[in-house]
C-alpha cells in the first residue's frame, strides 16, 4: 500500500515505515503527526483519487529536525566596490511513516 500526502505545499509518495524528508514542522521529536490531505492511495491495485481521499489518512512520528546544507549568496555590482555575502540553511523535519488509513 502507497500513497501521496501532501505537506509543506510539496507532494510525497509514501509507504508504511518509509523516511523522507519535510518542510519544517514545529513538532517536537517522537511526536506524531497526521497528514488529513492524501491526494493518492493505492491498496493492491484499487486507487482512490481525490484532492483529498475522504476518510484517509497517514500517521508518521518526527525522527529529528535539522537544517540542510549551506548555501551561499554572493551579490555585488561591477565596478562599484559593492559585494554583499550571505548565508542560508533551511530547516526541515525527517518524518517516519508509521500508518496510511483508508
Amino acid at each position: 500500500m502507497y500513497a501521496i500526502i501532501e505537506a509543506g505545499g510539496k507532494q510525497f509518495k509514501v509507504e508504511e515505515n518509509s523516511v523522507l524528508r519535510v518542510e519544517f514542522m514545529n513538532k517536537a521529536e517522537n511526536e506524531t503527526v497526521r497528514f488529513d490531505k492524501v491526494i493518492l492511495v493505492c491498496d493492491d491495485g484499487k486507487i482512490s483519487v481525490g484532492k483529498a481521499v475522504e476518510k484517509a489518512y497517514a500517521e508518521a512520528v518526527v525522527v529529528k529536525n535539522g537544517k540542510g546544507p549551506k548555501i551561499n549568496i554572493f551579490k555585488y555590482k561591477a565596478k562599484k566596490n559593492e559585494r554583499k555575502r550571505q548565508g542560508h540553511r533551511q530547516p526541515y523535519t525527517e518524518i517516519k511513516i508509521t500508518k496510511i488509513a483508508l
